[in-house]
């Protein structure tokens, strides 16, 4: 697995943070009333602004979200938009979950019928040109199916 330096790891967290809440809102009009994606997400935001880092808030607030996607199972959207904010939190933790952030924000873009290559273009837009060709690079658009590719250095 590729070693991140310190500043790579809050950047990347930083960028998984607002991909999950570009598409927070497909979860959030489905349950209006559960805000465990929204508190993953502000867990992520707070964790790149302080760097104070408590295990288990981080892993509280992505277990929750990802609890929050299995009981929105019929909804793939606001599915994915939950999936996006625990990944996102993660971050803090392991850097790669950045990658699963951007990858399940693009799959709520698609199951809510929207345009996945134009949202794939905002993330890569938003990362450090330092990172962007690496990470970008995994995260391919093809139709309406999005793939994340593991591999070397993942």
């Amino acid at each position: 697995m590729k070693k991140y330096g310190r500043e790579d790891q809050i950047a990347m967290a930083a960028w998984a943070a607002d991909c999950a809440g570009r598409v927070l809102p497909h979860f959030e009009r489905a349950y209006p009333e559960d805000d465990r994606p929204r508190n993953a997400i502000e867990a992520c935001r707070r964790w790149v602004i302080t760097g104070v880092f408590q295990m288990a808030e981080i892993r509280g607030a992505s277990l929750a979200a990802h609890a929050a996607a299995r009981e929105a199972k019929e909804n793939d959207a606001a599915c994915f938009a939950a999936r996006a904010a625990g990944q996102a939190v993660a971050t803090a933790h392991v850097p790669q979950h950045a990658y699963g952030a951007a990858y399940y924000a693009l799959k709520a873009i698609v199951a809510a019928g929207g345009d996945a290559a134009g949202e794939r273009e905002w993330q890569a837009e938003r990362l450090p040109e330092r990172l962007r060709e690496e990470m970008m690079g995994r995260i391919v658009v093809q139709g309406v199916s999005v793939k994340l590719r593991k591999g070397e250095g993942f």
